[in-house]
C-alpha cells in the first residue's frame, strides 16, 4: 500500500519503556533524525534522565502502560510539550520473566500479558483515532521472534508476544485506506538487561541499536514485519511447515531448553526482583 510520507525532520515520536535498552536506543535513533522524542517509562526520574542526556529534542515523562489514564496522560504531555499532533508511536514496553510453566506465579503471568498485551492495546486504542481523523501516522510495535517461534522456559512471554504479532495483523488490516500504518518489528535475542543472565544458543544475539535502527525504518518502508537479525523471521515462519518429529530433533541438537537450563542466576536476579517488584 501507499501511505502519505512521514517526514522524521520535526515529526513527534512517542516510546515507551524508553529510559533504557531497546527504548532509549529508539528514542536516540529518532532524534538523530530530527525528531522530536517523547520517552515514558515507569521509572519517572530514568526517563526524565535520559531525555535530558538525548537533548532538547526530548522528554522524559512517567508511564505505566497498565493503565490507561497513565498513557493517556503522556501522550497528552507529549502533544502539549510539541504543540503538535503525535506522528509516530513506538509500543515498546515490555518483560520476560523466565522459567518452567508451571513453576510461573500467576501474578507475574498476569503482569507479562498486562504490560506486554494490554500496554500495547491502550497505546492503540489512544493513538490511532487522532491518526485515522488526520490521515497518517505509524504505529510500531516491538513483539519478538517469540511470537513466531515458541522457547521452552519463555511460555507466557510467547503468549503475549503471539498475541502482539496477531494484534498488530489485524490492527493493520482494519487500517487500509486510512492511510495509518501499523508495523511489527520482532527482534531475536537483544543485548539488554531482559534478557540478561540467559545463554540462547545458535540464536542470534543482537544490539539494541540494530532493533532501533529497525523501528527507524519502518517509517519509511511501512513493512508489516520486520525481523532482526531479518532470516530470523524467515525461519521462523519456515518452522510452522516443518514435520514436529524433524523440528523436535532440531531443537534437541540446538539445546532449546536454555531459559531454563542455561541461566545464570545471579545476573537474572536484578532483572527479576525488579518485574517482581512492578
Amino acid at each position: 500500500m501507499s501511505y502519505p510520507r512521514i517526514d522524521l525532520d520535526g515529526a513527534l515520536v512517542a516510546i515507551t519503556g524508553a529510559a533504557r535498552g531497546i527504548g532509549l536506543a529508539t528514542a536516540a535513533a529518532f532524534a538523530a533524525k530530527g525528531a522530536y522524542v517523547a520517552l515514558g517509562d515507569l521509572d519517572e526520574a530514568l526517563a526524565v534522565q535520559a531525555a535530558d542526556e538525548i537533548g532538547i529534542r526530548a522528554m522524559g515523562h512517567v508511564l505505566d502502560v497498565t493503565d490507561k489514564d497513565s498513557y493517556a496522560a503522556f501522550l497528552a504531555a507529549a502533544a502539549k510539550w510539541r504543540g503538535a499532533p503525535l506522528d509516530v508511536l513506538v509500543n515498546n514496553a515490555g518483560v520476560m520473566p523466565n522459567g518452567a510453566f508451571l513453576d510461573q506465579s500467576d501474578r507475574i503471568d498476569q503482569l507479562t500479558m498486562d504490560v506486554n498485551v494490554y500496554g500495547v492495546i491502550h497505546g492503540m486504542r489512544l493513538a490511532l483515532p487522532g491518526m485515522v481523523e488526520r490521515g497518517y501516522g505509524h504505529v510500531v510495535n516491538v513483539a519478538s521472534l517469540a511470537g513466531k517461534f515458541p522457547i521452552k522456559g519463555l511460555a507466557v512471554y510467547n503468549a503475549s508476544k503471539f498475541a502482539v504479532v496477531g494484534l498488530t495483523a489485524a490492527t493493520r488490516l482494519e487500517m487500509d485506506a486510512t492511510g495509518v500504518s501499523v508495523s511489527a518489528v520482532l527482534p531475536s535475542a537483544v543485548r539488554t538487561e531482559l534478557s540478561s543472565g540467559i545463554d540462547y544458543g545458535i540464536l542470534p544475539a543482537v544490539d539494541p541499536e540494530d532493533i532501533a535502527a529497525a523501528v527507524v525504518r519502518t517509517v519509511k518502508t511501512r513493512a508489516a514485519e520486520a525481523a532482526v537479525p531479518s532470516y530470523v523471521g524467515l525461519a521462523a515462519n519456515a518452522s510452522g511447515l516443518v514435520p514436529e518429529a524433524v523440528m523436535r530433533v532440531f531443537r534437541k541438537a540446538a539445546n532449546d531448553d536454555a531459559a531454563i537450563t542455561r541461566v545464570d542466576d545471579d545476573v537474572r536476579r536484578a532483572y527479576l526482583d525488579r518485574i517482581e517488584k512492578q
